[in-house]
């Protein structure tokens, strides 16, 4: 598939707001990952493909200059993106309403492909902000992939939800003429 030029360089703006946003995220250590700024907002403006690929781009590089742990979880951000696209071509982004549903679904689905990375790539201990919760829940009792699926789901909910906000809060503010020009643009008009 050939992306436009347009497209290339929404994809390159928005791979650095992930990264510096996703690496500021980790260093405070906030309980939100916030590093999907630039991924849903290339799902939105140009497509599933091009949202996937700034999604793995984003975090090959990332883990590549400073983050070893992102590289693992390029295909979370994969599905991030597809899901964004797929979601703006149906209309999912019209309205805060509808974003907040689409944050929800973009949460729970890579809450599924998320898991299993965390659990058998890194003992369920990644160095994030839910590790924290993931800790009391094995204290109280709870299986290693119940403990890590409940604290990454809890706060993939909020963390997708807000992240879907502030793409389509971008996308809103962006001027009219620098928009139209992307190819999904036209499914996110209420």
């Amino acid at each position: 598939m050939k992306l436009e030029t347009k497209s290339l360089v929404l994809m390159a703006v928005a791979i650095v707001i992930n990264v510096v946003v996703g690496q500021i995220a980790v260093w405070i250590k906030l309980p939100l990952y916030v590093d999907a700024v630039g991924t849903v907002l290339v799902g939105i403006l140009a497509g599933p493909f091009a949202g996937a690929l700034t999604g793995v781009l984003t975090n090959l590089i990332w883990g590549l200059i400073s983050d070893p742990v992102a590289a693992a979880f390029f295909p979370v951000s994969l599905v991030i993106g597809a899901l964004a696209g797929i979601l703006a071509r149906m209309g999912w982004f019209k309205s805060v309403g509808m974003t907040v549903a689409a944050g929800a679904v973009i949460g729970v689905i890579s809450t599924i492909v998320a898991v299993p990375i965390i659990v058998y790539m890194f003992g369920g201990v990644t160095g994030a902000g839910t590790d924290f919760a993931t800790a009391y829940l094995l204290a109280v009792g709870q299986e290693l992939v119940q403990s890590v699926a409940i604290a990454n789901l809890v706060q993939n909910l909020a963390d997708k939800i807000l992240t879907c906000l502030i793409a389509w809060l971008i996308v809103k503010r962006l001027p009219m003429r620098f928009t139209s020009g992307f190819a999904f643009y036209g499914y996110t008009k209420a």
